[in-house]
């Protein structure tokens, strides 16, 4: 990987999923030799666990609507997908 690689903490959600997107590119096209090819596995993972831990950040943040009997909106409640 170069050196001039953002730094993954600092990216947002689009910027690491087009970065992960260009690497998968390179990894699939066959473009880079071995050694390019692990750094490129590696930081793809990388991105990979940032983008991951972006989702379940914005699902924690996420409320549904509560109705009360009446079908009207009523207030919020964490989102939870199980139910």
């Amino acid at each position: 990987m170069t050196k001039d690689a953002p730094d993954i903490a600092g990216m947002t959600f689009e910027d690491a999923l087009k970065a992960l997107e260009e690497i998968v590119r390179k990894l699939e096209g066959g473009e880079a030799a071995l050694d390019e090819s692990i750094a490129l596995y590696e930081r793809g993972e990388q991105l990979r666990q940032h983008c991951q831990a972006r989702l379940d950040a914005a699902q924690a943040r996420i409320e549904k609507i509560v109705q009360g009997a009446d079908g009207q909106a009523r207030g919020t409640a964490p989102f939870d997908a199980a139910s």
